[in-house]
């Protein structure tokens, strides 16, 4: 059962828990209660107020709401006070004319009688407009009746009405002791507020002289999903949407391995469904059952609505005229939908939206294909010859011995042939390289489409012989299909370097997992500075080790090595290609999966974890590096050690300094202006091999190209006072300075200002 909980932060949340609970005591205090919310949905009550009170060591129960109440007067008919009548004589109530359209729960005259049937006492309380109390009492399951206790109200006085009903469920009916040890209970009790508060969003509701903070439908959904621990935006998991006057549904990927819906029908909480939610159920599984032929027709999957419906939880808040139940529990709308006054069509706008904010998608292809490939009986031949631009295959890789085969993946074509250089070392027969194009996709925030449309992506996948393999398939299946037993990151050893190895590590996580628990990932190291002395030389594989060795050097020491630091692999000559390839022992450092190898990879690049992010990078510490000695590290450490250098150092460079707005490119440029005392025009190339030379810029000349252009920008829009004066054309407002002339044709020079407010 979901019933109310909280979450490690102690914010409530909706849950699936064990409970002990009778469904007849549970009905009986829900009719008292939708019959307060009944007050609230009929015209001109003015009920705005619920309360309700919850003694577990008394095991009382009140519920109180304002409004429009009972009339305190005697039934022409019946000859007895109206209040006593409905609540103390079956079949008596308001809402059995079927000519009249009520939007309420209440519909044969049973509810609130049954609560005082089942209970040892049956209190009620009403106060009407004019100040007028009446209060009445039963006990012994409603056999026994007190006399009324009238009070009438001061002539000319207007006091606001309110009915409040105490009650004592019979727990011995029950073959229960109490509130207490019914476990779970409250918090179900609980959970029901939520609902009223969410279905009822003009309805203030209390529980316990606490106020339930549930504006709306959508925030009440938004509980379900607040559960799940490494979800930190619960409400992209879902899409909410008003369809019609009354109608308001939800829809969010399946909680289990199946579907579930929770509903209502004028606040009643019709656990078991009925029509209302068919009709829209059924709507909503053929159009995304269409929407996948259409959209992904190259997958040719068999996708049917009943697969949709088993990927899908679905909400639904509804107001229905006249509804009718299987049952006094109510627990399934037999309502036949063509009578339901609003017609609803479910759009397609929606089932976008399904598409782009959830993973149900996602989900229904993944779990196609499964399927799909469950029933191919027949092996698929691992292919042994690829025609794949810039691929050099291993000529081992996809033969029976495709397993001793590693893929060395290196960042970009010098990289590429650094890796072919050493492939003279160790052969071609288990070895092949394939360069990437700078950054790899992260698969985990993207769309299906994206990935489909990413030509990288599938090319890996088709490489690897993982084109038709799903995470839900056996490591030993996929085995099988391998065209290479493992791949090894030849990556450059700066901060980019890291991220690209992080993307690719969790690019494996996210499509084949099983991979990943096998440590089928490598990478290779190189040395990102080299200091030397004589014939002394020493070789460093952080900056952040460079750095704490150069620190234990006094400044006279420091002044007898020569460093060379090297920006990316095409920094390393032939030879040395060699040297490392000859040592791969020292070079060629294996990463194992550990415990925490999933959450810290979510961690890293998942956007719903934004604050977990957040409080990692709050907690890094200057002169963290991964200490690659031993030769191997885990991935939990690669990522808390070194890919959060790029995390860390993208902050520094993405974000302008509180002291003087800058960001280091820009203050670096900045500062050779001031070194070269730039007063005379410089070609924005020649400025860029400048700051290279004289400020220790280590990133590509492109990016000093675009920083120097966009500091001489002068439209709207740009900066207050560009520190660089531009001659020729800068750029536009019109395409936001991207329609700049090239660095080689265009001017600067310090603007006359710069000087002034420095």
């Amino acid at each position: 059962m979901f019933c109310l909980g909280s979450d490690d932060e102690g914010h409530p949340c909706v849950k699936l828990q064990e409970v002990d609970f009778i469904p007849a005591l549970y009905r009986i205090i829900d009719e008292i209660l939708v019959n307060a919310v009944d007050n609230h949905h009929r015209k001109g009550t003015h009920t705005n107020e619920l309360r309700v009170q919850v003694d577990e060591n008394s095991n009382w129960i009140e519920v109180y709401n304002n409004g429009k109440s009972i009339p305190i007067t005697i039934h022409p008919t019946e000859k007895i006070y109206v209040p006593e009548l409905v609540f103390g004589y079956l079949l008596t109530g308001s809402n059995f004319n079927d000519n009249e359209v009520k939007f309420t729960g209440g519909r044969n005259g049973y509810g609130a009688k049954l609560a005082n049937i089942f209970s040892t006492d049956f209190i009620i309380e009403i106060r009407d407009a004019k100040g007028s109390i009446y209060k009445q009492h039963w006990t012994n399951n409603m056999s026994t009746c007190s006399t009324p206790e009238i009070t009438k109200g001061q002539a000319g006085s207007k006091m606001e009405p309110y009915i409040k009903v105490r009650f004592h469920p019979d727990f011995a009916k029950f073959s229960s002791q109490g509130f207490k040890y019914e476990s779970g209970f409250i918090d179900l009790i609980k959970r029901r507020m939520f609902d009223l508060s969410a279905c009822n969003p003009k309805l203030q509701v209390y529980l316990n002289d606490s106020k339930i903070e549930v504006d709306s439908f959508k925030e009440y959904v938004k509980l379900f999903y607040s559960a799940n621990k490494t979800v930190e935006h619960p409400e992209k998991l879902f899409v909410h949407k008003h369809i019609a006057d009354g109608w308001e549904i939800a829809v969010g990927a399946a909680m289990g391995d199946e579907f579930s819906q929770f509903s209502f029908v004028n606040s009643i909480s019709t656990i078991q469904g009925g029509s209302h939610v068919n009709y829209i159920l059924y709507q909503l599984s053929s159009k995304i059952s269409e929407y996948i032929s259409k959209t992904y027709s190259d997958l040719q999957l068999t996708i049917p609505p009943a697969m949709v419906k088993n990927h899908l939880t679905l909400f639904v808040n509804s107001l229905i005229e006249n509804p009718t139940f299987d049952s006094q529990t109510k627990e399934t709308l037999t309502t036949k939908s063509i009578s339901f006054s609003q017609k609803i069509n479910i759009s397609n706008d929606l089932i976008a939206q399904i598409a782009t904010h959830t993973p149900i998608i996602e989900n229904i292809i993944s779990f196609a294909q499964y399927k799909q490939s469950a029933r191919s009986k027949k092996p698929r031949k691992r292919e042994s010859k690829l025609a794949i631009p810039k691929l050099d295959d291993a000529n081992l890789a996809g033969t029976d011995r495709s397993l001793e085969c590693i893929l060395i993946l290196t960042e970009g074509d010098s990289a590429k042939a650094l890796a072919i250089s050493g492939l003279s070392v160790v052969g071609r027969d288990r070895y092949g390289v394939f360069p990437l194009r700078g950054k790899v996709l992260n698969v985990r925030e993207a769309s299906m489409e994206q990935i489909k449309e990413n030509q990288e992506v599938q090319y890996l996948k088709k490489i690897l012989g993982l084109d038709d393999v799903l995470k839900t398939d056996s490591f030993e299946d996929v085995k099988r299909k391998l065209r290479y037993g493992k791949i090894m990151l030849m990556c450059d050893q700066d901060h980019d370097g890291s991220h690209i190895k992080g993307l690719l590590i969790n690019m494996i996580h996210y499509f084949y997992p099983q991979l990943l628990k096998n440590n089928f990932i490598d990478q290779f190291i190189t040395p990102i500075v080299k200091v030397s002395k004589g014939a002394d030389t020493k070789s460093f594989f952080s900056l952040p080790e460079f750095e704490n060795w150069k620190n234990s050097l006094s400044e006279n020491e420091r002044e007898k090595w020569n460093q060379k630091y090297y920006k990316g692999l095409g920094t390393n000559t032939s030879k040395e290609a060699k040297e490392y390839f000859s040592n791969l022992k020292k070079h060629m450092i294996q990463m194992k999966y550990d415990e925490k190898t999933e959450e810290n990879i979510e961690k890293a690049f998942s956007k719903e974890l934004t604050n977990v992010r957040k409080v990692w990078l709050g907690n890094f510490k200057e002169g963290t590096y991964l200490d690659t000695s031993k030769g191997t590290v885990t991935l939990s450490d690669f990522i808390d050690k070194e890919l959060i250098l790029f995390s860390n150092q993208n902050n520094i460079r993405s974000i302008p300094s509180l002291i003087d707005g800058l960001k280091p490119s820009q203050r670096k440029i900045l500062f050779c202006c001031l070194k070269r005392d730039l007063k005379n025009e410089i070609k924005v190339a020649q400025l860029a091999g400048y700051v290279s030379e004289h400020s220790a810029y280590h990133h590509g000349e492109q990016a000093l190209y675009n920083t120097i252009t966009s500091m001489a920008q002068d439209f709207v829009g740009s900066n207050n006072i560009p520190l660089l004066y531009p001659s020729g054309q800068f750029g536009t407002r019109l395409q936001g300075g991207d329609d700049a002339a090239s660095a080689r044709y265009i001017f600067t020079r310090l603007n006359k200002l710069t000087r002034m407010i420095l």
